[in-house]
């Protein structure tokens, strides 16, 4: 047992002793905050150098699982199939962090001639500042992903010349004397390196990446379509700006809770109770139902893309049975059938017993665009208390279903997100029309008073409303 060991091993219970008492004892919990500062930046020194032990230790596995004999490699000799799994197995990390420790580690791994003396490391300045605890297993990443990706086109002068200066940065003795940079930070400067010296790069890796895009659709499995792929940089800061064109919006701003006694219509409103991904997958059902209502996609057999979902008459009316998408193998429910019918038009087609086609109707229910902007007058935004989406990413909702019996009427429609529009037969929010105004009624569990409430985000009739109380 060799001194690096018997140290690390005291290290580890000094450590179990500290995180015991400051967790365990409430030390950390009662701390002052100039003493909780200290102890975050002491904890964080101890982690960058508990990572850079990391990064050597499996720099050196790699290189001792290196040979082409299966049986002379160290992950053999363990009972394991590869690097990554004696990792995970050591430290008990994820796949993921297991394949990050690799990529740190072959950045600065030192590697041996033939006669056995040491080679420098590709980036031989980060590895000094991560030893030195000034950088860890972020920033180490964040300097190599940029200037490995130049690999040889530029001189190696010149990624050295990079490596100094980035290091330095990480410790905090750059020419602007800048405090230590994060891993963030040290990202950035790493990428503008990279643009800088690899002025060439652009056109390769533009190459790669068109031929690396894609976008794929897997099959229906438990009412969800999996989808995976990879897109280009532009494109995706195109739908990330859709989605906070979409999200950020709001009213009332986001994180604040409906009252019982708030103002109806001014007051505070329920948070929005998805999650970041489900918030994202509603806004791009937005984009795509706003996409295809603009008739400026081509067009399918002389029409614009239309979904089209058929269901029988009566299980919608039953609330039960199955509809059917063209195009999805699986069924899916009447509830995805109730809200493409109520947000788009219906066309009934009556069959025969036998299949035969008896009588086709002509497409009906949707409201016109004179009747889609005075709707957005009177409501504003989605008319769901906190939720703000603007009118233009909106659907038009028949308060009384036209099945029903209800008009296409400016006084049976209300301005509806996706999200809301598809959930609303769930009953949590309850919409009512009141004189031609629409009425809202919060969920019991946070309203129990149950009141029904005029709603409108509309600026013109809040100003009125406030001035006829002044």
């Amino acid at each position: 047992m060799g001194p690096l060991l018997d140290d690390l091993r005291e290290t580890v219970e000094r450590l179990r002793a500290l995180a015991s008492g400051g967790l365990r004892d409430g030390f950390i919990r009662r701390a002052a905050d100039a003493s909780l500062i200290d102890e975050i930046a002491f904890a964080g020194e101890a982690l960058r150098l508990v990572e850079a032990l990391l990064v050597e230790s499996a720099g050196e596995v790699i290189r001792r699982s290196s040979s082409p004999l299966r049986d002379e490699r160290l992950t053999t000799r363990m009972g394991c199939h590869d690097v990554s799994e004696l990792l995970q197995r050591l430290t008990r990390v994820a796949p993921a962090s297991a394949a990050r420790l690799q990529r740190g580690a072959r950045a600065v791994l030192v590697e041996q001639r033939l006669d056995g003396e040491p080679l420098p490391a590709r980036l031989p300045a980060m590895r000094e500042a991560l030893i030195d605890g000034e950088v860890g297993l972020d920033g180490l990443l964040a300097v190599a992903g940029p200037l490995e990706a130049m690999g040889e086109r530029v001189p190696t002068s010149d990624l050295l010349a990079a490596d100094a200066v980035l290091a330095a940065e990480a410790k905090g003795e750059g020419p602007d004397a800048a405090p230590p940079a994060c891993a963030d930070l040290l990202r950035v400067q790493a990428l503008a390196w990279s643009a800088a010296l690899d002025q060439d790069g652009a056109e390769p890796r533009e190459e790669r990446a068109l031929a690396r895009r894609g976008i794929r659709l897997g099959r229906v499995r438990d009412g969800v379509v999996p989808i995976s792929g990879a897109l280009l940089p532009e494109v995706a800061a195109q739908l990330q700006r859709i989605c906070d064109a979409i999200d950020s919006p709001r009213s009332q701003g986001p994180g604040v809770a409906f009252r019982a006694d708030a103002d109806p219509g001014i007051g505070p409103f329920l948070p929005d109770a998805r999650t970041r991904s489900q918030r994202h997958h509603d806004m791009l059902a937005t984009a795509l139902s706003v996409a295809a209502s603009s008739r400026l996609l081509p067009t399918i057999g002389g029409a614009p893309p239309t979904l089209v979902v058929s269901v029988r008459a009566e299980d919608v009316i039953a609330g039960s049975g199955w509809a059917h998408v063209e195009g999805v193998d699986e069924p899916v429910s009447t509830a995805a059938a109730r809200h493409a019918g109520c947000a788009g038009v219906i066309q009934r087609v009556l069959l025969g017993e036998n299949g035969r086609i008896v009588r086709i109707g002509t497409e009906e229910r949707l409201f016109n665009k004179n009747q889609r902007r005075a709707i957005a007058l009177r409501d504003g935004n989605c008319i769901i208390p906190g939720c703000g989406i603007p009118a233009a990413w909106c659907e038009i909702h028949h308060v009384i279903d036209h099945a029903h019996g209800g008009p296409t009427h400016t006084d049976n429609g209300v301005l509806l997100c996706w999200h809301h529009h598809r959930f609303i037969d769930d009953g949590l929010w309850k919409i009512r029309m009141n004189r031609g105004v629409p009425e809202v009624q919060a969920p019991k569990w946070y309203d129990a008073t149950l009141r029904w409430r005029p709603v409108t985000t509309s600026r013109s009739r809040l100003l009125d409303r406030v001035r006829r109380r002044t």
